[in-house]
């Protein structure tokens, strides 16, 4: 259902606002550039930190601008069983194409409790859901014999898995399980390469943000079984991927997103701050490595 390079995108603020005419801007280089989805309201878009209006209101411009263009997953997670139907409910409502649904955090609920909240989700949603495990994050581990239950008992509403765990077993287990047209997508760009070899389809990437037709290219290739090719520009990307999180995630991407572009600030929310100095030169060196003579601000470097 969905492969290739998918972004996690950025919200883009601006004066402690969401800075919509920018969000407008950075889907169309997206799809311009190759990505094959869009992910708003992603832990990369800053959506612990959007109320509820701004939630909607960002994924309904990404659908608008999107146009059809490429599918939207819209993120519509929550540790609320409630919120997350309510998001679910409106992403359908503002035309997403499907959902990425987070394992509820802080809460800490067990295999049954995630059993029953997705199992809610599923029952009352129209959209298609696709979970996300990401438990050095949520502390919440969705365990492959939940995975494989869910989208046993709904085929037709869980239909894909991101993985962040960094546990690359679990693909060959659920692929055992599941077959290949349960949707398995890599959380972790670093782990991307490797998951594609194991039976992953594509990647929701932190990296897609600031190097989308690299990315596009590299998963592109992998995603065809051109590992050569697919080593080679994943070794441009790696330190890239690395500088992602060289301080607390999306500040090193919205640094690197305004260095490329005027049109885009790094500014992120508290309880986040801009990224540091040290962690400002990491991205530029790795974008120096992933994008020889990269733009500054939207000027030829």
């Amino acid at each position: 259902m969905f492969t290739g390079s998918i972004p996690a995108l950025i919200t883009p603020f601006r004066d402690g606002v969401v800075d919509e005419t920018a969000l407008r801007r950075l889907v169309d280089w997206q799809i311009e550039s190759g990505s094959s989805a869009l992910v708003p309201c992603g832990t990369t878009g800053e959506a612990s930190t959007l109320d509820h209006e701004e939630h909607h209101r960002v994924i309904a411009i990404v659908v608008e601008q999107a146009g059809g263009r490429v599918p939207v997953i819209a993120g519509c997670g929550s540790n609320d069983t409630r919120i997350a139907l309510a998001h679910l409910q409106r992403a359908a409502a503002n035309g997403a194409d499907a959902a990425l649904c987070v394992a509820p955090y802080y809460n800490r609920p067990g295999q049954e409790g995630l059993l029953a909240h997705f199992g809610r989700l599923a029952q009352e949603s129209a959209l298609p859901i696709v979970l996300y495990n990401v438990p050095g994050r949520t502390v919440t581990d969705i365990l492959p014999a939940t995975v494989v239950a869910l989208a046993r008992r709904f085929p037709e509403r869980i239909v894909g898995l991101k993985d962040a765990s960094g546990d690359l077993t679990r693909v060959v287990t659920q692929r055992a399980a599941l077959g290949a047209g349960f949707c398995q997508l890599s959380g972790d760009d670093p782990l991307s390469l490797a998951g594609y070899a194991l039976g992953q389809v594509g990647c929701i990437s932190v990296t897609a943000n600031v190097a989308p037709a690299l990315c596009a290219e590299y998963h592109a290739a992998a995603g065809a079984g051109d590992f050569e090719r697919a080593r080679a520009l994943n070794e441009r990307l790696f330190p890239l991927h690395r500088a992602m999180f060289a301080d607390a995630s999306p500040a090193p991407a919205k640094y690197g997103l305004a260095r490329l572009h005027d049109w885009l600030s790094d500014e992120v929310r508290l309880p986040l701050v801009p990224c540091s100095e040290a962690a400002r030169r990491v991205v530029e060196e790795a974008l120096d490595k992933a994008e020889p003579g990269w733009s500054i601000n939207g000027d030829p470097a």
